[in-house]
């Protein structure tokens, strides 16, 4: 009797540690389980751990692709690749493709938001600068690889000067609007470590054009080509201290105001939380990532001819379509926070995005072309140039007091129609077949 009871004295005991066990950590209950697959409640735990797992995905699957209105267009990207091998009509190809890339794009700056809210801020906006762009990346990477140098600077010229004038001044004008009856402030340390930033990129692009313009070179077209490679490696450089000292140096710096604006946010709305998890979030970027690499093969390969069937310029596609497009998830996102009055996390999408393109973007493609044996250099002609310098320039002004209104945005609107028009009768004077 003495043993019996003993033993049920140690199978009660067991009994109610597992449960406080269970009260206390459900991870470890279910680890106990699983060490124990012969008992039916295994079985049943297991079957509710598949159970969740499929709700999970499904749950992704549903808040990715079909909770989005702009999901309407994906079917274009699958018709655009049918057209390229059933007609011949560039036009039709460039067209779906463009649009079909347009949800994508907006969808990869979703899940880079959702993988923010596990990285933190500062990492977040870095990570929402890097994926914004990966679009241009991705089409300037392949027309690189065919040779279309003009189009691949193009392309990241018109990336900036759409980030700088259409993105920040649409954000300025709705924050503007909505947020009538007071002034909308941001952090002027970031704004002028940014702008120091795109002027030092002008600098990088101005001298090899002076150069080549005013037949100054040592060797005619080989020092140009020499001083781009150099100064891209510089700029690469002066890009990587440029994190070092916003992610680890100087954080406080970025984050003072934001912070600030967050303690004072009680009355507000609650927080947001992520809507998919981290892994679910990277597993999408991988995937969006990838099918906007396809369709991008398939523009890249329509532009001329869309440019000789439309009759217009390939540098008005280059620098105006194509970074529309492809801004298509920082025009969102920088509006989004504008009218949330969260106007840091506004430039750091906008200008940030714009830094990022022209001291890392630029330089990785001349550099990626060295390695390709593709003379790309930093000589965007004159036009190009004294366009990205005036821009510059203009939205430096406008940042340098450290507050937004709804008539600063107006006015970045209308300057980027009049670059817009200005591309539109702008012929490319180099018809270099490069």
């Amino acid at each position: 009797m003495g043993s019996v009871g003993d033993k049920l004295d140690i199978e009660s005991d067991e009994e109610i540690s597992f449960s406080s066990s269970h009260a206390t950590n459900k991870i470890e209950s279910l680890h106990f389980d699983s060490a124990h697959m012969a008992s039916p409640r295994s079985f049943y735990s297991s079957r509710v751990l598949r159970k969740m797992h499929q709700i999970s995905y499904f749950r992704s699957v549903y808040f990715v692709i079909l909770k989005a209105k702009i999901n309407v267009l994906l079917p274009f990207g699958p018709l655009a690749i049918l057209l390229h091998y059933l007609t011949k009509k560039h036009e039709w190809v460039f067209f779906f493709s463009l649009v079909g890339i347009t949800p994508l794009a907006e969808r990869l700056g979703y899940a880079t938001e959702q993988l923010a809210f596990y990285t933190g801020p500062t990492v977040g906006g870095l990570l929402n600068a890097t994926f914004g762009n990966a679009t241009e990346m991705i089409i300037s990477l392949y027309a690189l690889n065919n040779g279309m140098m003009r189009v691949v600077k193009q392309s990241l010229l018109g990336s900036i000067l759409s980030n700088m004038l259409l993105v920040l001044g649409c954000a300025f004008f709705c924050g503007g609007i909505v947020h009538q009856q007071k002034v909308q402030v941001f952090s002027k340390a970031t704004a002028l470590v940014n702008s120091g930033l795109l002027l030092m990129a002008v600098m990088g692009l101005l001298f090899p054009a002076v150069l080549h313009f005013t037949h100054t070179e040592v060797h005619f077209g080989k020092s140009e080509l020499a001083l781009s490679r150099f100064s891209s490696c510089i700029m690469l450089v002066a890009y990587a201290s440029y994190l070092f000292f916003q992610l680890k140096s100087q954080p406080n710096l970025y984050s003072s105001i934001d912070e600030g604006r967050e303690n004072n946010a009680e009355n507000s709305d609650e927080e947001e939380a992520p809507e998919i998890t981290q892994w679910e979030a990277i597993g999408w970027l991988a995937i969006l990532t990838v099918w906007i690499s396809v369709l991008s093969g398939y523009l890249v390969d329509a532009i001329e001819g869309a440019s000789d069937s439309m009759n217009m310029p390939v540098s008005f596609i280059s620098v105006i379509l194509l970074p529309i497009v492809g801004n298509a998830a920082e025009h969102a996102s920088a509006i989004m926070f504008a009218m949330k009055d969260k106007l840091d996390i506004t430039l750091g999408v906008a200008i940030g995005s714009s830094t990022q393109i022209s001291m890392f973007v630029i330089p990785f493609c001349v550099v990626v072309g060295w390695f390709m044996g593709k003379p790309m250099d930093l000589n965007f002609q004159l036009f190009e140039t004294a366009t990205l310098f005036i821009t510059v320039l203009v939205v430096a002004f406008m940042l340098q007091e450290g507050t937004s209104n709804y008539f600063k945005g107006l006015m970045l609107i209308l300057c980027y129609l009049i670059v817009a028009a200005s591309f539109f009768v702008h012929v490319d004077p180099s018809k270099e077949g490069e």
